[in-house]
């Protein structure tokens, strides 16, 4: 059994394809933890929650809730949020799902989004899609700084022997490679900036056993 986290998917469903089923090589006693982001900006979020779902019901999955899910719901009941959402990768969100407008979306989809989970906590990790606030007494009760926060401290007395997974802030391969090596820091951040071709542009899975980074290169059209 291997377990793998990947983040920050943002569309990218023939990239997201190719990671789970030609690198990784998902199996049945793997456990595959997502970390928010599936939809928004790149070509085909529809596809992505489709092909999420389909493992679910094949594999081990979990999924975390994302800041652009997290926008995306808010944006159905706020115009506010609608004008951000739209202006962060709802344009191309919907037209992935053939939509006109936000509320032509199936409600299968609602359903999947507002059922994630905000955190995971392994004896070993805390995954997350974006961070933790420490400087409270539960950072697990804090939904905005799980989704959205970019910077934060670790108090090592609440972290204990664990490590961060997290995604939201896209850096290179590079800083992602040199961010693993020993001695491996308390906080892991594996968003390759999928969506952003040519400027970072890379799909990651890390394995949580060995530390092992798999990454794919941006493959959508």
């Amino acid at each position: 059994m291997s377990r793998y986290a990947i983040s920050d998917i943002h569309g990218c469903l023939k990239t997201f394809r190719y990671l789970v089923e030609e690198v990784i090589k998902l199996k049945y006693r793997d456990r595959l933890y997502l970390l928010g982001d599936y939809i928004d900006r790149g070509p085909d979020s529809k596809g992505v929650l489709d092909y999420i779902m389909k493992l679910q019901d094949n594999f081990r999955v979990q999924a975390l809730c994302g800041n652009h899910e997290d926008m995306a719901m808010k944006a159905r009941d706020n115009s506010i949020y609608h004008t951000s959402w739209m202006f962060n990768g709802g344009k191309e969100a919907l037209k992935s799902f053939r939509a006109q407008k936000i509320e032509d979306i199936r409600p299968m989809y609602w359903e999947f989004m507002t059922q994630l989970e905000l955190y995971i906590e392994l004896d070993d990790y805390l995954l997350v899609h974006a961070g933790y606030n420490f400087s409270i007494t539960d950072p697990a009760t804090d939904r905005h700084t799980l989704m959205w926060s970019r910077d934060f401290e670790v108090d090592k007395r609440k972290l204990g022997n664990r490590k961060i997974v997290h995604g939201h802030t896209p850096i290179t391969l590079d800083q992602m490679k040199a961010s693993l090596v020993k001695p491996v820091p308390d906080v892991i951040n594996i968003d390759g900036g999928c969506v952003f071709k040519g400027r970072m542009g890379y799909l990651t899975a890390l394995n949580l056993d060995t530390l092992e980074l798999h990454t794919v290169a941006n493959r959508e059209d």
